[in-house]
């Protein structure tokens, strides 16, 4: 099988026209620069959770029997020793923190 024979000249004057016309077309700005530039992350408004300070009574299992506001400590120490002498697991006071909703 023959092969096609390559001429070199005309194949000059192809790619001189073309640089030609490249020349004469007006160049296009890039726009690819301002897209690549990183996109600034947005912080997150922190959400203020308000809470109340309470006093619970608790049984040895950590479970909340009773739950009394924060000026009422004396009746939540008073009902924990009530629990302690009743039945056979001590009862304790602790502070317990709870979100409030308004």
């Amino acid at each position: 099988m023959a092969r096609k024979i390559v001429n070199r000249k005309e194949l000059r004057a192809e790619a001189e026209a073309a640089e030609k016309a490249e020349k004469a077309a007006p160049k296009k700005k890039a726009t690819r620069a301002a897209s690549t530039t990183p996109r600034k992350s947005r912080a997150k408004v922190a959400v203020e959770i308000r809470s109340k300070l309470f006093w619970g009574v608790f049984n040895q299992s950590m479970k909340r029997v009773a739950l009394y506001e924060f000026s009422q400590r004396k009746q939540a120490e008073k009902r924990a020793e009530e629990l302690t002498k009743s039945g056979k697991s001590q009862h304790f006071v602790q502070r317990v923190k709870e979100a409030i909703s308004e």
